[in-house]
This record gives structure tokens, C-alpha cells and sequence, in this order.
């Protein structure tokens, strides 16, 4: 049996080699963590809204139960969603304070 050498490709070391280019600050405006949790917690409550104007359609008889609980299942994973990812941040937060410097 015949075991071949190994030949590394070199471009993985040439490539660690070149100076990295990075984007200027200035060209692109970013959104900061509060911007970006604000924007999906206003989604959470625009699918609860939704929800129930769906469910008050549905009363009405101008909606369909296929498609109220359809809005109401969106509605109710987005906010199962956002807690857990609350849940996550408060432990996160939990576990930086227990952090000795």
C-alpha cells in the first residue's frame, strides 16, 4: 500500500499574509443592537395586531378560520421567539455580571 505525502496548499498561508481590507465607518450607517432589537419587537407586535383584527374579521364573518389561526399561530411562535430570546439575554447578562475582573 503506497500513502501519498501530504502537500498543503500554499494559498491558505499566502492569503494570512495580505493585509485585510476593511470598510470604511463612514460608508455604511450601522444599526446598533437597540435599533435592531427595537425593529423586531415592533414585527412581534405588528403580527399580534394582526392577529387580532384577524380574529375580530373572523367574528364578522369576513375571514375565514383557516387563515385566523394561521395569523394567530404566526403571532403566538413570533412571541414565544421573542421571549426566549429575552430569556437568553438575561442570562447572558446574569452570567457576564458573575464575571471576576
Amino acid at each position: 500500500m503506497k500513502i501519498n505525502s501530504f502537500v498543503p496548499d500554499t494559498k491558505i498561508f499566502t492569503d494570512g499574509l495580505k493585509p485585510k481590507q476593511f470598510k470604511n465607518a463612514e460608508e455604511e450607517p450601522s444599526v446598533g443592537f437597540g435599533d435592531l432589537l427595537k425593529k423586531e419587537l415592533s414585527k412581534v407586535n405588528d403580527k399580534q395586531l394582526e392577529a387580532e383584527s384577524s380574529a375580530i374579521s373572523f367574528i364578522k364573518g369576513d375571514m375565514d378560520l383557516h387563515q385566523t389561526l394561521v395569523a394567530t399561530e404566526e403571532a403566538r411562535l413570533s412571541l414565544e421567539l421573542a421571549v426566549q430570546i429575552r430569556n437568553k439575554l438575561l442570562n447572558a447578562y446574569e452570567e457576564f455580571n458573575k464575571m471576576q475582573v
